[in-house]
């Protein structure tokens, strides 16, 4: 008798195509936030702005896939989208680097609508190619190795954006953000005959409504509700001259696009056979519950690059510093005043403003670079003396590193556990989640003590230890929660739950954006901090409480 694979012949091109994917999308977002503060390169936004631009942005980038899943699901297949999305995402890598507001956006619009055909399909093809009962028991590890491949990409790319900012500049890097996402579409076409039996559209169930009519259910009210949300506005104050409901017109906007996708999966919810009604009511509790996870996990690209760019000190050693600078690995500052005025900012990195015939301006004047405002040593340098550092984007390679390092330790624990019966459910190991992710937070409490709130830099192993402890939190939540939409859902509603997995996200993502941009308003930087963890606190409670359910639920799914 012929033994059977441990993992389906398509797993090593979706492995790789992903990789290449996650390659050009966390290029691009590891210095999306850099670029549009960069007063040279960039269009010199404040902190808040492109906090509030980036969440914003990846909120739509994880909300599309709801729309891209029901397609598959029902028209078009999932080989078709992840082809056409690939496309569309590299296309777009390619345009936001040419230095307008018009293509900035237009490239931002592929990439949202390129993710959302791409990621919701990916996932669920390399789920139905498991679900043949050879590979069934094998799920789980085959997503944790699925999830490695994307942050082998992850990794990778930040060393080479470095490479190309350096030598180049912004506007390469993000063509070579471009050109990964081609090589995944090539990748993942060389193994087109290995998906067959996972490319399957689901069959309607009688009586149930044709697919297009439920996306006009989510569709059009969202667009009705996103636009009220833009032109309502609230009661103006002095701390909100503009009537903003949450925190700016995209935001209220976003907010309320919302509200009709709730209601749409409450609808999905109590229309569904009353044999699925309770594991479809655990799945979107769970969706819901790790929102916070995602509005922490997510302020890598704004907060940490923030803390990165102006809290860490980015020395590079001096044992490898004329190494690295020599391959372009490696920025220099020298340490000279500017030869034209530039922007002053404050103690904490905030752009000092003033009154120029009665308007609001940013300050400008003839100084040293930004980064020697808090740095140790500054008192030893002389004019023309250059600091070789470690490029700020650099450190968003730090949690894929730990991914790569620890999931196999992870995937470990849980087999031998597994095997010894113990293994935990689901729903507990994301209460784990979002404990650990919450322990992270007073990791950077620490860091900001250590610095003495920003009037010193502090060691950039403080954050090698905060990616530590929030990676273990991760892996223990979000490879799983695409397994458990995956493993768990009816057949019928495998895309549309696993969108409901993405939107939870998008949400999430949005969120991460709204409280990075109230960093300024903190001169005190342990404070912001432990707002995360107190908002994760608040969710690990309120998943401990639903624990019982959860797990009755869980549980009676699995034995069927």
């Amino acid at each position: 008798m012929t033994k059977q694979r441990k993992h389906p012949k398509a797993l090593p091109y979706l492995f790789l195509s992903e990789m290449w994917e996650r390659f050009g999308y966390y290029l691009m977002i590891g210095i999306f936030t850099l670029y549009l503060k960069d007063a040279k390169q960039g269009f010199e936004m404040t902190e808040a702005e492109s906090a509030s631009l980036y969440g914003t942005f990846i909120a739509l980038v994880f909300f599309t896939p709801f729309i891209g899943g029901l397609l598959a699901d029902r028209l078009l297949g999932y080989r078709l989208p992840i082809v056409i999305g690939g496309l569309l995402m590299g296309t777009g890598y390619c345009m936001m680097g040419v230095h307008s507001f018009e293509m900035l956006y237009s490239g931002m619009i592929l990439v949202i609508a390129g993710n959302g055909l791409f990621k919701p399909n990916i996932s669920t093809l390399l789920g139905n190619l498991y679900n043949n009962d050879a590979y069934r028991d094998q799920k789980d590890d085959g997503y944790n190795i699925f999830y490695m491949g994307i942050n082998v990409g992850a990794f990778v790319c930040n060393i080479v954006s470095a490479f190309l900012i350096n030598k180049y500049g912004y506007s390469v890097a993000f063509v070579g953000a471009g050109i990964g996402m081609f090589v995944g579409v090539l990748v993942f076409l060389s193994g087109n005959k290995h998906y067959v039996s996972g490319d399957v559209k689901k069959e309607a169930i009688p009586g149930e409504k044709a697919w297009w009519v439920d996306l006009l259910i989510v569709i059009v009210p969202s667009v009705i509700f996103a636009a009220i949300g833009y032109f309502i506005n609230g009661v103006p104050s002095e701390t909100n001259e503009h009537s903003f409901l949450v925190k700016d017109d995209v935001t209220d906007a976003f907010l309320f696009a919302c509200i009709p996708v709730i209601f749409f999966f409450g609808y999905v919810l109590f229309s569904s056979p009353k044999s699925e009604r309770r594991v479809v009511s655990a799945i979107l509790v769970v969706c819901i519950a790790v929102i916070p996870f995602w509005a922490i996990f997510k302020q890598n690209g704004t907060v940490l690059n923030t803390w990165a760019d102006n809290y860490t000190n980015r020395d590079v050693p001096e044992a490898i510093r004329g190494g690295l600078k020599s391959m372009y690995l490696a920025d220099v500052i020298t340490y000279e005043k500017s030869k034209k005025p530039e922007q002053v900012v404050d103690e904490h990195f905030r752009k000092v403003k003033v009154k120029v015939n009665g308007k609001e301006e940013g300050k400008k004047a003839i100084q040293y670079p930004n980064y020697f405002k808090n740095y140790e040593g500054v008192s030893k340098l002389k004019d023309g003396d250059q600091v070789v550092v470690f490029n700020t984007n650099i450190f968003q390679s730090v949690n894929p590193f730990w991914v790569i390092t620890l999931t196999p330790l992870v995937v470990a624990i849980f087999r031998f556990l597994r095997r010894k019966k113990r293994e935990p459910a689901i729903p507990v190991k994301f209460v784990l989640g979002l404990l650990i992710t919450g322990l992270s937070c007073l990791v950077m409490v620490a860091a900001a003590n250590a610095s003495q709130n920003g009037e010193i830099k502090s060691s950039y192993w403080w954050f090698f230890a905060a990616y530590g402890v929030i990676t273990v939190g991760e892996l223990c939540l979000s490879p799983i929660g695409l397994s458990m939409v995956s493993k768990l859902s009816p057949a019928r509603l495998t895309a549309l739950l696993m969108g409901a997995w993405f939107i939870s996200t998008s949400i999430g993502n949005k969120l991460s954006g709204v409280i990075a941009s109230l960093w300024d308003h903190y001169d005190d930087k342990s404070s912001f901090f432990m707002l995360n963890f107190y908002l994760m606190m608040g969710a690990t409670l309120i998943l401990i409480v639903l624990l019982p359910w959860l797990l009755k639920v869980f549980r009676e799914q699995s034995n069927k």
